[in-house]
């Protein structure tokens, strides 16, 4: 294979400006009235996206134990007020957590990471270049030391000075 058709395209599918107002959930389901601010919301072109979606959909319904934990403490914007999506996809990749506001990629890695290094580190590098921050854990980590892995993601949240 050339090494063009081993890149993924570095032009975003489609980000949303920071003015670009989008409906909220009514109230009834946990939402606010009105809209909200949409902040670098990465989205997959819709022909890829319906070859992800069958895939996002069952991880998000097996997750691993450490994600299972994880996900407890980021939904409904418990970590400071910041929204994470979970199994999103950007481009041709699925992440394990993705909060748009602070453009921050949180993969948690299982044993299977130890034969994968040079995928992930393409991976990573491809979020990268978009923008994104990627943050990496541990199984380990995330069940034995959640309070540490939720205090460095706080930090990562946190606007530099």
């Amino acid at each position: 294979m050339t090494e063009q058709n081993n890149s993924p395209s570095l032009i975003p599918s489609h980000s949303l400006s920071q003015t670009e107002v989008i409906p909220d959930l009514p109230p009834a389901r946990g939402g606010t009235e009105g809209g909200i601010i949409a902040t670098h919301i990465w989205k997959t072109p819709p022909e890829l996206w319906q070859k992800l979606k069958p895939f996002a959909r069952q991880m998000r319904r097996e997750p691993t134990l450490a994600e299972a934990r994880l996900w407890e403490k980021l939904r409904n914007k418990q970590l400071l007020g910041f929204k994470f999506r979970r199994q999103h996809a950007i481009d041709r990749f699925i992440v394990d957590f993705y909060c748009g506001e602070a453009q921050l990629v949180v993969e948690v890695d299982g044993e299977i990471h130890d034969y994968t290094q040079e995928q992930d580190a393409i991976r990573q590098e491809f979020l990268e270049s978009l923008g994104l921050r990627v943050v990496r854990f541990r199984n380990e980590e995330v069940l034995n030391l959640i309070d540490g892995v939720l205090e460095e993601i706080a930090q990562t949240l946190q606007p530099t000075p």
